[in-house]
C-alpha cells in the first residue's frame, strides 16, 4: 500500500456549542485508558462475566453507525459512552488486517512452517512478527486515530529503521493509514500490520483519548494559547509556516476560513456522506495492474494478475465493498491497455494468456452484478459502468456468436416441424463454454451448499448463501420435497450440457467450449449415482430427445451446433444399468455430425433418429473438428462394447456407425475395438461382432481406396486378417468384390498372397477341395489384376500362377502383350530374371530384348542402375548362343551410349565361348572364342571406340584443370579399347594428334597427353 507521508484533511467539522445550530451540546471529556470495566474479552481475559448492556449497545453502534450521526441524534452524550463507542469502533477481526496485508488470506498458516521464504516475506507476516518481537512502541489512541512507531531491527545489510504509523479507522474498518517507511504497494506494509495487530491483540494496553476536539473544548483561552504555542514550540521546523498561514487567514474577516463553522478534527471519526470501507490505494492498484500488462505475460505478470483476481474473490467472499470497487480499478486499466487498439487495428486476435484474463475478468464481474447482498443503486452504477465499457470500440467481445450472422434457426426449420409444434429457437450462445461459466459455477455452489462446506475457494460466487444463513433458514425455503442440493447440481448440469448451442467462432472460443464440458463431466462423475438421482438422469435424457430444437439431442438440430458426444458418452454409461433401451435411443442420436453432413431435402418424421442439417450455406472453420470426431469414435466404441452378444444392438449400432462417422482413421479404430473384443482369450470369438468388425473394414477400404492413407497397407493386412478370423467365405468374398476394395499391386501383393500362404490354410483347417477353391479365386484375382495394371502386377501374377500351367501362360501372355506400351525397362528385366530364375532362359531372353527397346544410356551415365540389367541380358544372350548375341548386339548398340558399359560388355563377350546353356541342351557349338573383326562384335567394337571419342570430346569441352588427371586416366582405358581392332594403335595414334591440334589452347592438357601418349 502506497502509505501517504501526510493525513488527508478530515471531512468532518467540529466546533463550540452555539456556533453552529447542527453541533451538539454537552461536556466533553479527556482521557483514560482503555481497559477497565466492560473492556474486550480479548484483553486481560480475567472475567467470564456477561458483558454490560452499555458495551452490548456500544458494540452494536461503533458496528453501524457514523460517530456524526450518534452526535446529531443524541443532544448529549455522557463521556463514558463515548469511550465505549470510540474502543469498539476499531477493527476486532485479524481475518480483514491479513486480507490487506498479503495475496493469500491464509498466509499466517501457510508461512508458519518456514519452508517458503516468499511467504515469510509476506506484509501481514512480517508484521506479526515485528509485534511477538517488542518492536512496537508509543501507542496512543485519540478518538478514531491510532498512532505509534514501529522499529525494523537491524540486520546485515540495513541498519535500525524506526517508522512512524498512524492509522485512521471507523465502524470496524481500517479508513486510511500512513507510514514513513515510504514503501508503495497495494497491501498494509508490515509497520501499519504490527501496529493494527498491538491494538486488536492489546486493547488494554493501549491510553485511549477522545477525539482532540473534545479537549480542545474544555480549554479556556490561555489554555488555548499556551498549548498552540507549545505545539509550534516542539514542531516549529514543520509547523510554523502553517501556522503563520493559518492565523493570517483567522484574522482576515472576510478569509474563507471563516465562512464555514468548525475546523476540522481527523479523531472525530467519520461523517454521514464518508463512504464506510477499508482502506484501498487506488492509485497503486491501477500502476500495478498497468505495469503487469505493460509486461505482456513476461516475468510472472500473468501470475500477479490472477493474484488479484484472487484477492477480489476472497474480498468478494468476504462481502467487503472493496471487490467491486477493485474489481472496477482493474477494469479500467485492462481496457486502457493499448494492446487492444493495436490488436483491433491489425485484425488479430489477442493472445490465450490475454483471453483467460479477461474471461476471469467477466467472471468476477458476473459475481458481483449476481449478489443478491448488493443494493439496486449498486447494481444500477455497475450497469451504467458495463454499459459504458461495452460502448468502447476496442472493448472485446465474449467468445462465441452473438446473433449478428447467424440465421433465426426457426426460419430454417422445415415447415412439417413448425407444424408440429417445435417453434423454439435454439441458443446461439450456450451455457456451457460460455466466458462467464454460468453452468459451472451454478453446479459447484449447488454441490458445495449441499456437502455444507464453509469453503467456498473453489467456487466464484460461493458468498451468495453462507453456511450460517442456511441453517438459520427453513429447508422448505430452499428445496422442495425429496430435493436435494446435489440433485439440483446433477439436474442443472444436464440441462446445460444437453443444451443446443452453435459453436462459437476461433480456436480459443472452440476449445473452451471442450475443456469446460469436459470439467463439467469430471464434476458429475465424482457424483456417486443413487436412486434418485437415476430418475433425474432417466427425465432429462427423455427430455432432450423429445424437447425439440432446444435440446442437442432433438429430431432436429442446427448445422453448426456443437456436438453431444462427449456428454453423451457418459449419460449412456450412467443410464446403461438401470436403463438400457433409454441410453442406447439417446447415444444413437447422439451420434450425428451435422457439420460434416450433405443437406437433406426433407424430414423423415417416421424415424426419431433421422437428422436434417440445417443453415448450410456457410461452412464453418471448426479449429476442434479433430478432437470432436475422436469424441464420435469414443461414443460409438462405447455402444459396441456394450452391445457384445446382442446381435440386434450391434446391428443398429453399426448402421450408425456408418452412416454418421466420416473419418476412416477413426473407423478403422471401431474396427479393431471390435475384433479384439470379438476375439477375448477368455471367450470364444463372437461372430457378430467379428462381422460388425468386417463390415467396418470393408467401409474403411472402400473410403480409403482412391485417397491417399499412409496407414492403408496396414488397413489392408488387418482386414484380411479379419476376414481370416470370420472365415473361408469372408476371404473368397474379399477376393470375388477386390475391385471395390483393393488396387490392384494391394489386391495381389498382400490379399492373394496372404490368402494363398501356408499360415492361412492352417489356420482356417481347409481341406484339398477348399485350398483349390480359394487357391483358384486368388489366381483370377491375380490375372484381373495383371490385366488391370500389369507395370505393377504382373510379377506378382506369375508368382501366384506358378502352379497351374493355364494360369501362368496367360499371366506371361499378358506380360507380352504389355511390354510394348505400357511396361518400362525396369520391370521388365524383373520380370525377365524371374523367368531365368524358374528355368525359363528363352522367356528370360524375349523379356530382356523387350527391356532393351526401352533403354537409352548416354555418354556420362557410367553409374545408372540399369547398367546390371544390361550386362545381364548380355551375359544371358552369350550363353544362350551366337544367334542370341548377334540378335541383342544391336540393340544394345542403340540403347547404351555410354563407352565404359560398351567395353564391359566387349570384353565379356570375348573371355568364353558363347553357347554355354546351348550345350546343356544339346545344341550345335563349336567352342571358339568369338572374332573381333566379324559379327557381331565387330559392330559392338566399332560402337564402343565411337562412344570413347564422343566422350573425350564432351569432357574436354568443359574440362578444369582438377580433372586432368583424371582425363588421362580416361585416355588410357581408351587407348586399351583402340588397341582391341588390328589397327587400332594406327586409330588411336591419329586420335591424340587429332586432340593436339584441336584443343592446342589447353596447352598444360596436352603436354600431359604428350607425356603420356606421345
Amino acid at each position: 500500500m502506497a502509505e501517504r507521508v501526510q493525513q488527508p484533511p478530515a471531512k468532518r467539522l467540529c466546533c463550540r456549542p452555539g456556533f453552529n445550530p447542527a453541533c451538539r451540546q454537552g461536556q466533553r471529556a479527556g482521557g483514560v485508558l482503555c481497559g477497565g470495566p466492560g473492556s474486550a474479552p480479548g484483553g486481560s481475559g480475567k472475567t467470564h462475566n456477561p458483558e454490560s448492556l452499555l458495551d452490548i449497545a456500544a458494540r452494536r453502534v461503533a458496528e453501524k453507525w457514523p460517530f456524526q450521526r450518534v452526535e446529531e441524534r443524541f443532544e448529549r452524550i455522557p463521556e463514558p459512552v463515548q469511550r465505549r463507542i470510540v474502543y469498539w469502533s476499531f477493527p476486532r477481526s485479524e481475518k480483514e488486517i491479513c486480507m490487506y496485508s498479503s495475496f493469500n488470506a491464509g498466509g499466517e498458516e501457510s508461512g508458519t512452517s518456514g519452508e517458503n521464504n516468499e511467504e515469510t516475506q509476506l506484509p501481514f507476516l512480517r508484521g506479526v512478527t515485528l509485534l511477538e518481537g517488542g518492536w512496537v512502541d508509543n501507542v496512543l489512541q485519540v478518538g478514531f486515530h491510532l498512532s505509534g512507531t514501529v522499529t525494523d531491527p537491524a540486520t546485515s545489510s540495513q541498519p535500525e529503521i524506526i517508522c512512524s504509523v498512524s492509522v485512521s479507522f471507523d465502524r470496524c474498518k481500517i479508513t486510511a493509514v500512513t507510514c514513513s517507511c515510504g514503501n508503495k504497494d497495494i497491501f498494509y506494509c508490515a509497520h501499519v500490520v504490527a501496529l493494527a495487530l498491538y491494538r486488536v491483540r492489546k486493547p488494554d494496553q493501549v491510553k485511549l483519548h477522545l477525539p482532540i476536539s473534545e479537549t480542545l473544548f474544555q480549554m479556556s483561552r490561555d489554555q488555548l494559547q499556551k498549548f498552540v504555542q507549545y505545539l509550534i514550540s516542539v514542531h516549529h521546523t514543520e509547523v510554523l509556516p502553517t501556522a503563520q498561514k493559518l492565523a493570517d487567514e483567522i484574522l482576515s474577516t472576510n478569509s474563507e476560513i471563516n465562512q464555514v463553522h468548525g475546523a476540522p478534527d481527523p479523531t472525530a471519526g467519520a461523517s454521514v456522506d464518508d463512504e464506510n470501507c477499508w482502506h484501498l490505494d487506488e492509485e497503486q492498484v491501477q500502476e500495478q495492474v498497468k505495469l503487469f500488462l505493460s509486461q505482456g505475460g513476461y516475468h510472472g505478470s500473468g501470475k500477479q494478475l490472477n493474484l488479484l483476481f484472487s484477492k477480489v474473490r476472497e474480498m468478494l467472499r468476504m462481502r467487503d465493498s472493496n471487490g467491486a470497487r477493485m474489481l472496477t480499478l482493474i477494469t479500467e486499466q485492462f481496457m486502457a491497455d493499448p494492446r487492444l487498439a493495436l490488436w483491433r487495428q491489425q485484425g488479430t486476435t489477442m493472445t490465450d494468456k490475454y483471453r483467460q484474463l479477461w474471461d476471469e475478468l467477466g467472471a468476477l464481474w458476473m459475481c458481483i452484478v449476481l449478489n443478491p447482498h448488493c443494493k439496486t443503486e449498486q447494481k444500477c452504477w455497475w450497469l451504467k459502468q458495463l454499459r459504458r465499457w461495452n460502448s468502447v470500440d476496442v472493448c472485446p467481445w465474449e467468445d462465441g456468436n452473438h446473433g449478428n450472422d447467424l440465421p433465426n434457426l426457426t426460419h430454417s426449420l422445415p415447415q412439417e416441424l413448425l407444424h408440429k409444434g417445435i417453434t423454439s429457437i435454439t441458443n446461439m450462445e450456450g451455457w456451457v463454454g460460455h466466458p462467464l461459466d454460468p453452468i459451472g459455477t451454478l453446479f459447484s455452489t449447488l454441490t458445495e451448499t449441499g456437502r455444507g462446506t464453509e469453503d467456498g475457494a473453489n467456487t466464484y460466487c460461493s458468498s451468495v448463501v453462507s453456511r450460517a444463513e442456511l441453517q438459520r433458514l427453513p429447508v422448505q425455503r430452499l428445496l422442495g420435497e425429496g430435493e436435494s442440493y446435489v440433485a439440483l447440481a446433477v439436474e442443472t448440469a444436464l440441462i446445460g450440457l444437453g443444451q443446443q448451442r452453435v459453436m462459437p467462432d476461433g480456436l480459443y472460443a472452440q476449445e473452451k467450449v471442450c475443456r469446460n464440458e469436459e470439467q463439467l463431466l469430471a464434476k458429475l462423475q465424482e457424483v456417486e449415482l443413487d436412486d434418485t438421482l437415476v430418475k433425474i438422469f432417466r427425465k432429462q435424457a427423455v427430455f432432450l430427445l423429445e424437447s425439440g430444437p432446444y435440446s442437442g439431442h432433438g429430431e432436429i438440430v442446427h448445422r453448426e451446433s456443437v456436438p453431444m458426444h462427449t456428454f453423451t458418452r457418459y449419460l449412456f454409461t450412467s443410464l446403461l444399468p438401470h436403463d438400457a433401451e433409454l441410453a442406447y435411443k439417446i447415444a444413437l442420436r447422439a451420434m450425428r455430425l451435422p457439420v460434416l453432413e450433405s443437406t437433406a431435402s426433407s424430414v423423415d418424421l417416421s424415424r426419431p433418429h433421422h437428422m436434417v442439417s440445417v443453415v448450410p450455406n456457410r461452412y464453418p472453420r471448426w479449429f476442434t473438428l479433430t478432437h470432436i470426431e475422436s469424441q464420435q469414435c469414443e461414443l460409438a466404441s462405447t455402444m459396441l462394447t456394450a452391445a457384445k452378444g446382442d446381435s440386434r444392438k450391434l446391428e443398429t449400432v453399426l448402421e450408425s456407425i456408418q452412416k454418421n462417422i466420416h473419418s476412416s482413421s477413426h473407423i478403422f479404430k471401431l474396427g479393431q475395438d471390435a475384433f479384439k473384443i470379438a476375439t477375448l482369450m477368455d471367450s470364444l470369438p463372437d461372430i457378430t461382432l467379428l462381422k460388425v468388425s468386417l463390415e467396418l473394414g470393408l467401409q474403411v477400404m472402400r473410403i480409403t481406396l482412391s485417397t491417399l492413407n499412409w496407414r492403408r497397407r496396414e488397413m489392408v493386412r488387418w482386414l484380411v486378417t479379419c476376414a481370416t478370423e470370420v472365415g473361408v467365405y469372408a476371404l473368397d468374398s474379399i477376393m470375388q468384390s477386390w475391385y471395390t476394395l483393393f488396387t490392384p499391386t494391394e489386391a495381389t501383393s498382400i490379399v492373394a498372397t496372404t490368402v494363398m500362404s501356408n499360415t492361412t490354410i492352417v489356420r482356417l483347417h481347409l481341406d484339398c477341395h477348399q485350398q483349390e477353391n480359394l487357391a483358384s479365386s486368388a489366381r483370377t484375382l491375380a490375372l484381373q489384376c495383371a490385366m488391370k495394371d500389369p507395370q505393377n502386377c504382373a510379377l506378382s501374377a506369375l508368382t501366384l500362377c506358378e502352379k497351374d500351367h493355364i494360369a501362368f501362360e496367360t499371366a506371361y501372355q499378358i506380360v507380352l502383350d504389355a511390354a510394348a506400351t505400357g511396361m518400362s525397362y525396369t520391370q521388365l528385366f524383373t520380370i525377365a530374371r524371374y523367368m531365368e530364375h524358374r528355368g525359363y532362359p528363352m522367356r528370360a531372353y524375349k523379356l530382356a530384348t523387350l527391356a532393351m527397346a526401352h533403354l537409352n544410356l548416354s555418354y556420362n551415365q557410367d553409374t545408372h542402375p540399369a547398367i546390371n540389367d544390361v550386362l545381364w541380358a548380355c551375359a544371358l544372350s552369350h550363353s544362350l548362343g551366337k544367334n542370341e548375341l548377334a540378335a541383342v548386339i544391336p540393340l544394345v548398340v542403340k540403347s547404351v551410349k555410354c563407352a565404359t558399359v560398351l567395353s564391359d560388355i566387349l570384353r565379356r563377350c570375348t573371355l568364353t565361348t558363347p553357347g554355354l546353356v546351348s550345350v546343356l541342351h544339346s545344341r550345335r557349338n563349336s567352342g571358339k572364342l568369338m572374332s573381333l573383326d566379324k559379327a557381331p562384335l565387330r559392330q559392338l567394337l566399332d560402337a564402343t571406340i565411337g562412344a570413347y571419342i564422343n566422350t573425350t570430346h564432351s569432357r574436354l569441352t568443359h574440362i578444369s584443370p582438377r580433372h586432368y588427371s583424371e582425363f588421362i586416366e580416361f585416355l588410357g582405358k581408351t587407348r586399351e579399347t583402340f588397341l582391341m581392332a588390328q589397327d587400332g594403335h594406327i586409330q588411336f595414334t591419329q586420335f591424340i594428334d587429332n586432340l593436339k591440334q584441336i584443343y592446342k589452347g589447353k596447352k598444360k592438357l596436352m603436354m600431359l597427353v604428350r607425356e603420356r601418349f606421345g
